[in-house]
């Protein structure tokens, strides 16, 4: 967690603390991933764009803006204690960073394409709720640009393909994918549940730091499998040949029905910007990383 900022302090606040952190400042665990992944690309086409890369992060946290212009739509977690006010609160919050970081306004009607100009509208902020006993309220967000949100796949695999079928599945999504969700950047994995679950999974798995181990060892595994294949495909950053097409794969898994493996992939691109806060009665501490 990084430094605490002491009560007190509107909840509005935060959120818009939490947008200009997301989005003007790499996640520690990422941009590690990102230096690493300099340090073992031969490809001079690769080591140039993920330099280009890098630049572009250290201008964005200097100069206190955005480091893509699409700011994307903002996904928030609430965990702990809270009660229904709160959504009010984000969407004041997500209002005013909109105005003042700026973020672009990127939500519409999705029939007339009006743009409602604050990035809220009909249904929007999208906020899940985690309701448990904890002394705290965390409130975590995602921002996902179009790029990498487009390039979602969801499937109904036969329970006979089992381990392989799903191998298989992602596989194919990120290559189909190319360049467009802007690689380098890290998969996220849903295995299981229904399919509104498993999609949802998927999504929750991108806010996991790359620098902690999945507690599954058959997950671990997994992802461990999956990061060596698509990283041996050759794609590379922005689809335009080199080592490093994943920073990172990260995989959460819930049961299924008897007759259904429900899969599905939700890519964040290199910069997979995310932030937390946790409010406590002393204080609120804010990270870049976070297992839900």
């Amino acid at each position: 967690m990084a430094d605490v900022v002491k009560l007190p302090e509107p909840t509005e606040k935060v959120v818009v603390n939490l947008l200009r952190l997301a989005n003007t400042k790499l996640p520690t665990d990422v941009g590690w991933a990102l230096e690493a992944a300099a340090g073992w690309e031969t490809s001079d086409t690769a080591a140039a764009q993920l330099g280009a890369i890098m630049e572009n992060v250290r201008k964005a946290d200097l100069l206190a803006r955005p480091m893509c212009q699409d700011t994307g739509i903002p996904i928030f977690w609430v965990r702990g204690k809270f009660d229904s006010s709160i959504v009010k609160d984000i969407a004041v919050g997500v209002e005013e960073a909109t105005k003042t970081i700026p973020m672009r306004p990127n939500t519409v009607d999705p029939l007339t394409r009006q743009n409602y100009g604050n990035n809220l509208g009909e249904g929007m902020p999208i906020v899940h709720f985690l309701p448990t006993d904890d002394d705290f309220t965390e409130i975590t967000v995602l921002l996902k640009g179009a790029g990498s949100e487009n390039m979602t796949k969801f499937a109904m695999l036969n329970p006979a393909e089992g381990r392989e079928g799903v191998i298989k599945f992602v596989t194919d999504t990120v290559l189909d994918a190319g360049g467009r969700p802007c690689p380098p950047g890290i998969i996220g994995i849903g295995l299981g549940g229904t399919a509104d679950e498993c999609v949802a999974m998927a999504k929750q798995a991108l806010l996991e730091p790359l620098d902690e181990e999945n507690p599954d060892p058959v997950l671990r595994q997994m992802e461990e499998d999956l990061f060596v294949k698509l990283n041996s495909s050759g794609l590379g950053p922005m689809g335009l040949g080199g080592a490093t097409t994943v920073l990172g794969v990260k995989i959460r898994r819930a049961a299924c029905h008897t007759a259904s493996l429900p899969v599905a992939v939700n890519t964040g691109c290199w910069a997979t910007r995310r932030a937390s806060a946790r409010i406590t009665a002393t204080g609120i501490k804010y990270a870049q990383g976070v297992r839900l």
